[in-house]
């Protein structure tokens, strides 16, 4: 055990310099055997933000993190936190990530987990806190093999906290947690951004991104394609989705909306027609005065049509 650590209470987060960005990277790029998986990648996070981090599958979002983490090099650019290497700033606490798998061991406890991470900083807050703002302190002596899926992600955010960082990093971080266990976590994120902690995240639930972050990074074959709040990026990706009663209409009904200008597409489902197009009022007085449709609806893009339009035809598997 490190003799020199002090257990402090949790206050606040520890940071850098105020004026230096938690995250800087320039010109990131990694390849793989050929392929390029990031390609020229430029973040930059405000200490305090909360930053979503979304692509489809193989977008580059895993290898990206691994090099802000400095778990991989950049085969190109560069990658500083707090103005410190990567290695620099997780050596002195500064850093601590939420991955996926891994990092626990089975056959000790909860707490003793939490031990042995402390055991590595000098400078900690206080285990039972940190268990207690990750919802399971209540489980502290429970050996982590009998932790479900979830309890085990918890852990591993108790785990990040015990340095008291000034950014977290989180892959995937509410993976195998239930509805309510998604939303106590996002609540203790909330509260710690709220103390000065800046937080990136990666996740496949866009909802996460909607309510939670103050900024949203969209990455699409190894590059940034937009960057901005939740409201600027469901902006960029223009057009609404009107909904109509379609029940027994022709054909040729259907190929004359197809064919207005700024129509994106159209698709019937059982007695609905579903159209997405820029011009919404010329595609509402179209079905209106034009086809017997009826219960038009008009709503603008959310997050997930912004996402898929955004990212578009991403298939291939990081």
């Amino acid at each position: 055990m490190n003799e020199t650590r002090t257990e402090q209470p949790v206050t606040s987060a520890r940071t850098g310099t105020s004026s230096l960005p938690a995250i800087e990277a320039v010109g990131l790029t990694k390849r793989f055997h050929g392929f390029t998986a990031v390609d020229g990648v430029d973040i930059s996070v405000r200490q305090g933000e909360v930053v979503a981090f979304l692509g489809p599958n193989g977008a580059g979002k895993t290898s990206t993190i691994d090099m802000l983490l400095g778990l991989s090099q950049p085969d190109s650019g560069s990658v500083s936190l707090f103005g410190l290497t990567p290695r620099q700033a997780i050596s002195r606490g500064l850093v601590s990530a939420v991955m996926q798998t891994g990092g626990l061991l089975a056959d000790i406890t909860v707490r003793d987990t939490m031990k042995l991470t402390a055991s590595l900083f000098a400078h900690t807050t206080s285990i039972d806190a940190a268990l207690e703002r990750a919802g399971i302190l209540d489980i502290a002596d429970r050996k982590v093999q009998k932790c479900s899926g979830g309890q085990q992600q918890r852990l591993r955010f108790a785990m990040a906290l015990v340095s008291d960082p000034g950014l977290i990093v989180l892959d995937e971080p509410t993976t195998g947690m239930d509805v309510e266990g998604r939303h106590s976590f996002w609540q203790a994120i909330h509260a710690d951004a709220q103390r000065g902690r800046t937080v990136l995240f990666a996740t496949h639930y866009l909802e996460e991104a909607d309510q939670y972050a103050d900024r949203i990074v969209l990455i699409r074959k190894g590059r940034i394609v937009a960057d901005g709040t939740t409201a600027e990026i469901k902006a960029m990706a223009s057009g609404r989705t009107i909904e109509a009663e379609w029940d027994g209409q022709s054909a040729d009904a259907q190929a004359e909306i197809a064919a207005l200008p700024g129509v994106d597409s159209v698709e019937v489902r059982g007695p609905r027609i579903i159209i997405r197009a820029n011009d919404s009022d010329a595609v509402a007085r179209h079905l209106l005065t034009r086809t017997s449709a009826r219960d038009v609806t008009i709503t603008s893009q959310n997050l997930e049509q912004a996402f898929l339009r955004l990212t578009g035809d991403d298939t291939e598997g990081e």
